[in-house]
Protein backbone atom coordinates (compact mmCIF):
# COMPACT_ATOMS: atom_id res chain seq x y z
CA UNK A 1 0.00 0.00 0.00
CA UNK A 2 1.44 3.44 -0.85
CA UNK A 3 1.59 6.04 1.39
CA UNK A 4 -0.89 8.91 1.04
CA UNK A 5 0.58 11.20 -1.85
CA UNK A 6 1.62 15.20 -0.86
CA UNK A 7 -1.30 16.55 -1.45
CA UNK A 8 -2.91 14.87 1.00
CA UNK A 9 -0.01 16.01 3.65
CA UNK A 10 -0.27 19.33 2.14
CA UNK A 11 -3.92 19.41 3.03
CA UNK A 12 -2.97 18.45 6.44
CA UNK A 13 -0.49 21.14 7.08
CA UNK A 14 -2.73 23.37 5.58
CA UNK A 15 -5.50 22.53 8.33
CA UNK A 16 -2.43 23.28 10.97
CA UNK A 17 -2.54 26.67 9.79
CA UNK A 18 -6.31 27.52 9.04
CA UNK A 19 -7.63 25.87 12.80
CA UNK A 20 -6.66 28.95 15.05
CA UNK A 21 -9.07 31.07 12.26
CA UNK A 22 -12.06 28.82 12.50
CA UNK A 23 -13.84 29.55 15.61
CA UNK A 24 -13.89 32.81 14.15
CA UNK A 25 -16.01 32.17 10.98
CA UNK A 26 -20.03 32.67 12.37
CA UNK A 27 -22.33 29.69 11.38
CA UNK A 28 -23.68 28.86 8.04
CA UNK A 29 -27.04 27.18 7.27
CA UNK A 30 -27.24 23.65 6.49
CA UNK A 31 -27.30 23.69 2.80
CA UNK A 32 -25.59 20.66 1.63
CA UNK A 33 -27.08 17.15 2.14
CA UNK A 34 -25.45 13.97 3.81
CA UNK A 35 -24.21 11.73 0.70
CA UNK A 36 -24.76 7.95 0.91
CA UNK A 37 -21.69 5.89 1.02
CA UNK A 38 -22.32 4.88 -2.30
CA UNK A 39 -24.28 3.18 -4.41
CA UNK A 40 -25.47 -0.75 -3.81
CA UNK A 41 -24.45 -1.67 -7.64
CA UNK A 42 -21.35 0.51 -8.35
CA UNK A 43 -17.87 0.86 -6.73
CA UNK A 44 -15.28 -0.61 -4.46
CA UNK A 45 -17.30 -2.55 -2.02
CA UNK A 46 -15.43 -1.33 1.18
CA UNK A 47 -16.19 -3.14 4.43
CA UNK A 48 -15.78 -0.77 7.91
CA UNK A 49 -16.47 -2.62 11.53
CA UNK A 50 -17.12 -0.71 14.66
CA UNK A 51 -15.65 -1.95 17.79
CA UNK A 52 -15.84 -0.22 21.26
CA UNK A 53 -14.17 -1.67 24.24
CA UNK A 54 -11.94 -4.69 24.45
CA UNK A 55 -11.78 -6.97 27.85
CA UNK A 56 -10.86 -10.27 28.91
CA UNK A 57 -13.45 -10.91 31.37
CA UNK A 58 -16.37 -12.99 29.13
CA UNK A 59 -18.63 -11.99 31.43
CA UNK A 60 -18.67 -8.75 30.38
CA UNK A 61 -19.42 -9.52 26.64
CA UNK A 62 -21.92 -7.74 24.83
CA UNK A 63 -23.03 -5.53 22.70
CA UNK A 64 -20.44 -3.03 22.91
CA UNK A 65 -17.61 -5.66 24.63
CA UNK A 66 -15.61 -8.26 22.98
CA UNK A 67 -12.92 -10.67 24.44
CA UNK A 68 -9.27 -9.96 22.95
CA UNK A 69 -9.68 -13.16 21.45
CA UNK A 70 -12.83 -12.44 20.00
CA UNK A 71 -10.47 -9.44 18.16
CA UNK A 72 -7.57 -11.63 17.15
CA UNK A 73 -10.66 -14.40 15.64
CA UNK A 74 -11.56 -11.25 13.65
CA UNK A 75 -8.22 -10.31 12.46
CA UNK A 76 -7.49 -13.68 11.15
CA UNK A 77 -10.85 -14.67 9.21
CA UNK A 78 -10.14 -11.43 7.41
CA UNK A 79 -6.87 -11.91 6.39
CA UNK A 80 -7.77 -15.78 5.73
CA UNK A 81 -10.66 -14.34 3.79
CA UNK A 82 -8.34 -11.87 1.77
CA UNK A 83 -9.82 -9.10 3.70
CA UNK A 84 -6.49 -6.27 3.83
CA UNK A 85 -7.16 -3.26 6.48
CA UNK A 86 -6.69 -0.12 5.65
CA UNK A 87 -7.40 3.51 7.33
CA UNK A 88 -10.05 6.34 6.64
CA UNK A 89 -6.90 8.34 5.66
CA UNK A 90 -6.32 5.15 2.78
CA UNK A 91 -10.01 5.54 1.97
CA UNK A 92 -9.36 9.57 1.81
CA UNK A 93 -6.35 8.84 -0.68
CA UNK A 94 -8.32 6.90 -2.67
CA UNK A 95 -11.02 9.33 -3.81
CA UNK A 96 -8.73 12.38 -3.79
CA UNK A 97 -5.77 11.34 -5.39
CA UNK A 98 -6.34 7.92 -6.74
CA UNK A 99 -3.92 5.72 -4.83
CA UNK A 100 -5.12 2.07 -4.88
CA UNK A 101 -7.03 0.49 -2.20
CA UNK A 102 -6.83 -3.52 -1.82
CA UNK A 103 -9.33 -5.58 -3.66
CA UNK A 104 -11.00 -5.85 -0.43
CA UNK A 105 -10.70 -3.22 2.25
CA UNK A 106 -11.87 -3.44 5.52
CA UNK A 107 -11.52 -0.26 7.92
CA UNK A 108 -11.64 -1.45 11.80
CA UNK A 109 -13.16 1.91 13.65
CA UNK A 110 -12.53 1.59 18.22
CA UNK A 111 -15.36 4.33 19.08
CA UNK A 112 -14.55 6.29 22.82
CA UNK A 113 -10.57 6.21 23.22
CA UNK A 114 -10.76 3.31 25.89
CA UNK A 115 -7.53 2.55 27.28
CA UNK A 116 -8.17 -1.23 26.61
CA UNK A 117 -7.65 -0.40 22.97
CA UNK A 118 -4.12 0.30 23.75
CA UNK A 119 -3.55 -2.33 26.51
CA UNK A 120 -5.51 -5.53 24.61
CA UNK A 121 -6.18 -3.95 20.98
CA UNK A 122 -2.41 -2.33 19.96
CA UNK A 123 -0.71 -5.98 20.41
CA UNK A 124 -3.08 -7.58 18.06
CA UNK A 125 -2.98 -4.71 15.99
CA UNK A 126 0.90 -5.34 15.34
CA UNK A 127 0.40 -9.29 15.56
CA UNK A 128 -1.18 -9.09 12.71
CA UNK A 129 0.12 -5.64 11.29
CA UNK A 130 -3.70 -4.65 10.96
CA UNK A 131 -4.47 -0.91 11.05
CA UNK A 132 -7.41 0.94 12.95
CA UNK A 133 -9.09 4.01 13.72
CA UNK A 134 -9.50 5.03 17.11
CA UNK A 135 -11.61 7.79 17.72
CA UNK A 136 -11.14 10.00 21.09
CA UNK A 137 -13.73 11.78 23.39
CA UNK A 138 -11.44 15.08 23.90
CA UNK A 139 -13.10 15.30 27.71
CA UNK A 140 -12.27 12.04 28.96
CA UNK A 141 -8.78 12.35 27.33
CA UNK A 142 -8.39 15.24 29.67
CA UNK A 143 -9.53 13.98 32.49
CA UNK A 144 -7.16 10.51 32.44
CA UNK A 145 -4.46 13.04 31.61
CA UNK A 146 -5.26 14.88 34.68
CA UNK A 147 -5.70 11.72 37.00
CA UNK A 148 -4.15 8.55 34.96
CA UNK A 149 -6.00 5.62 35.84
CA UNK A 150 -5.03 2.47 33.67
CA UNK A 151 -7.97 0.06 34.67
CA UNK A 152 -9.27 -1.12 31.67
CA UNK A 153 -12.89 -1.89 32.98
CA UNK A 154 -13.34 2.18 32.86
CA UNK A 155 -10.17 4.23 31.68
CA UNK A 156 -9.93 6.09 28.66
CA UNK A 157 -6.84 6.91 26.69
CA UNK A 158 -4.25 9.63 28.00
CA UNK A 159 -3.00 12.43 25.21
CA UNK A 160 0.74 10.04 26.03
CA UNK A 161 -1.64 6.54 25.58
CA UNK A 162 -2.75 8.96 22.15
CA UNK A 163 0.34 9.36 20.83
CA UNK A 164 1.67 5.69 21.73
CA UNK A 165 -1.29 4.46 19.23
CA UNK A 166 -0.15 6.98 16.33
CA UNK A 167 3.85 6.03 16.72
CA UNK A 168 2.78 2.12 16.04
CA UNK A 169 1.81 3.54 12.71
CA UNK A 170 -1.02 1.06 12.50
CA UNK A 171 -3.84 3.67 13.88
CA UNK A 172 -5.28 7.17 12.60
CA UNK A 173 -7.03 8.91 15.35
CA UNK A 174 -10.77 10.59 14.53
CA UNK A 175 -12.50 13.54 16.73
CA UNK A 176 -15.42 12.19 18.53
CA UNK A 177 -16.33 15.42 20.07
CA UNK A 178 -15.13 16.93 22.71
CA UNK A 179 -17.85 16.56 25.30
CA UNK A 180 -21.18 15.79 23.12
CA UNK A 181 -20.53 11.90 23.87
CA UNK A 182 -23.14 11.86 26.56
CA UNK A 183 -26.67 11.70 26.68
CA UNK A 184 -28.08 13.38 30.44
CA UNK A 185 -27.07 17.39 29.14
CA UNK A 186 -31.15 17.48 27.24
CA UNK A 187 -28.74 16.79 23.80
CA UNK A 188 -28.04 12.91 22.41
CA UNK A 189 -24.87 12.84 21.41
CA UNK A 190 -24.12 15.94 18.60
CA UNK A 191 -27.59 15.81 17.87
CA UNK A 192 -29.30 19.29 17.70
CA UNK A 193 -32.24 20.11 21.06
CA UNK A 194 -35.36 20.26 20.17
CA UNK A 195 -36.14 23.73 19.79
CA UNK A 196 -32.72 24.54 19.50
CA UNK A 197 -32.06 27.45 16.25
CA UNK A 198 -30.16 26.22 13.36
CA UNK A 199 -27.33 28.52 14.16
CA UNK A 200 -27.42 28.17 17.87
CA UNK A 201 -26.63 24.16 17.52
CA UNK A 202 -23.96 25.10 14.66
CA UNK A 203 -21.97 27.69 16.74
CA UNK A 204 -21.77 24.88 19.82
CA UNK A 205 -21.11 21.86 17.40
CA UNK A 206 -18.23 24.24 16.12
CA UNK A 207 -17.11 25.39 19.23
CA UNK A 208 -16.95 21.40 20.61
CA UNK A 209 -15.57 19.74 17.70
CA UNK A 210 -12.91 22.16 17.51
CA UNK A 211 -12.25 22.29 20.98
CA UNK A 212 -11.38 18.17 20.34
CA UNK A 213 -9.51 19.40 17.40
CA UNK A 214 -7.55 21.70 19.30
CA UNK A 215 -6.56 19.09 22.31
CA UNK A 216 -5.49 16.76 20.06
CA UNK A 217 -3.19 18.96 17.88
CA UNK A 218 -1.73 20.28 20.99
CA UNK A 219 -1.48 17.60 23.31
CA UNK A 220 -0.87 14.69 20.52
CA UNK A 221 0.42 16.67 17.36
CA UNK A 222 -2.93 14.99 15.03
CA UNK A 223 -5.49 17.11 12.92
CA UNK A 224 -8.34 14.28 12.50
CA UNK A 225 -9.53 14.32 9.13
CA UNK A 226 -12.42 12.29 10.11
CA UNK A 227 -15.65 13.10 12.95
CA UNK A 228 -17.10 10.28 14.25
CA UNK A 229 -20.97 11.36 15.44
CA UNK A 230 -21.27 9.90 19.31
CA UNK A 231 -23.76 7.63 19.33
CA UNK A 232 -24.52 8.21 15.40
CA UNK A 233 -27.46 10.95 16.22
CA UNK A 234 -26.79 12.90 13.90
CA UNK A 235 -28.57 16.48 12.63
CA UNK A 236 -28.22 17.60 8.91
CA UNK A 237 -27.02 21.14 10.60
CA UNK A 238 -23.72 19.67 11.05
CA UNK A 239 -22.98 18.71 7.56
CA UNK A 240 -21.74 22.07 6.02
CA UNK A 241 -20.11 22.59 9.52
CA UNK A 242 -17.44 19.37 9.45
CA UNK A 243 -16.75 20.93 5.49
CA UNK A 244 -16.01 23.92 7.17
CA UNK A 245 -13.53 22.12 9.61
CA UNK A 246 -11.79 20.80 7.18
CA UNK A 247 -12.94 17.01 7.73
CA UNK A 248 -12.66 15.41 4.60
CA UNK A 249 -14.90 12.14 5.60
CA UNK A 250 -17.17 11.18 8.82
CA UNK A 251 -18.61 7.42 10.27
CA UNK A 252 -22.47 7.20 11.19
CA UNK A 253 -23.32 4.04 12.92
CA UNK A 254 -26.04 2.64 9.89
CA UNK A 255 -25.20 -0.79 9.01
CA UNK A 256 -24.88 -0.98 5.91
CA UNK A 257 -21.94 -1.51 2.75
CA UNK A 258 -19.92 1.53 1.21
CA UNK A 259 -19.64 1.35 -1.95
CA UNK A 260 -16.43 3.88 -3.17
CA UNK A 261 -16.32 5.27 -7.05
CA UNK A 262 -13.88 7.74 -6.35
CA UNK A 263 -16.26 10.72 -5.50
CA UNK A 264 -14.90 12.14 -2.62
CA UNK A 265 -18.70 13.05 -1.40
CA UNK A 266 -18.90 9.16 -0.43
CA UNK A 267 -16.87 9.53 2.12
CA UNK A 268 -19.26 11.53 4.15
CA UNK A 269 -21.66 9.49 6.46
CA UNK A 270 -19.47 5.78 5.95
CA UNK A 271 -21.83 3.02 7.18
CA UNK A 272 -20.36 1.02 10.10
CA UNK A 273 -21.54 -2.21 10.91
CA UNK A 274 -21.47 -2.66 14.95
CA UNK A 275 -19.31 -5.74 16.05
CA UNK A 276 -20.88 -7.58 19.49
CA UNK A 277 -19.29 -9.67 21.76
CA UNK A 278 -20.60 -13.51 21.96
CA UNK A 279 -20.52 -14.38 18.61
CA UNK A 280 -17.63 -16.45 16.45
CA UNK A 281 -16.10 -14.55 13.96
CA UNK A 282 -17.46 -16.71 11.09
CA UNK A 283 -21.20 -16.46 12.89
CA UNK A 284 -20.72 -12.42 12.95
CA UNK A 285 -19.27 -11.97 9.32
CA UNK A 286 -21.49 -14.50 7.66
CA UNK A 287 -24.14 -12.52 9.46
CA UNK A 288 -23.55 -9.07 7.34
CA UNK A 289 -22.92 -10.83 4.16
CA UNK A 290 -18.97 -10.66 4.33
Amino acid sequence: MKKPCLCLKLRRSFLLLLIPLLLLIPPVRASVLPVSAGVESSGLKVLVLMYHSVLKDPKYTGKYVVTPDELESDLKWLANNGYETVTVTDLIAYCYDGVPLPEKPVVLTFDDGYYNNLLYGLPLLEKYQAKAVISIVGIYSQAYSDKPDENPYYAHLTWDHVRQLMNSGLVEIGNHSYDFHSLDKGRRGSHRKKGESAEAYQAIFKEDTMKAQNALMEHAGCVPLVYAYPFGSISEESYPIVRQLGFLSTLSCTEKWNYLTGDPEELYMLNRFLRPGGMTSEAYFKKIGA
